[in-house]
């Protein structure tokens, strides 16, 4: 059984399991050319296929970690953080 739903903008294709490994060549054709598919397994979602385009768009870095801290809402606030003199404190791992 699979279910179409809308979200947002294009459809959105859930497939079970079963769906899935008899249909993989369907299932990676409509990721590319109608977005996320998402595999359910006894009933609940479980992962969701992307094509590698949207991945990568997604997983993208936007700048690097001296940028993300130069852009922090938090620079020149006045936040003053000191570290506390003294040794190391003990894990107990």
């Amino acid at each position: 059984m699979t279910i179409m739903t809308i979200s947002g903008e294009a459809a959105h294709q859930a497939w079970t399991v079963a769906e899935a490994k008899a249909h993989l060549s369907e299932v990676i054709e409509r990721a590319k050319s109608e977005g996320p598919q998402t595999i359910t397994r006894h009933g609940r979602e479980a992962v969701v296929v992307v094509a590698v385009e949207e991945w990568e768009r997604k997983t993208a870095r936007k700048g690097n970690l001296a940028d993300f801290f130069a852009g922090s809402p938090l620079r020149g606030s006045g936040l003053n953080v000191k570290r506390i003199p003294g040794r190391l404190r003990k894990s107990g791992l």
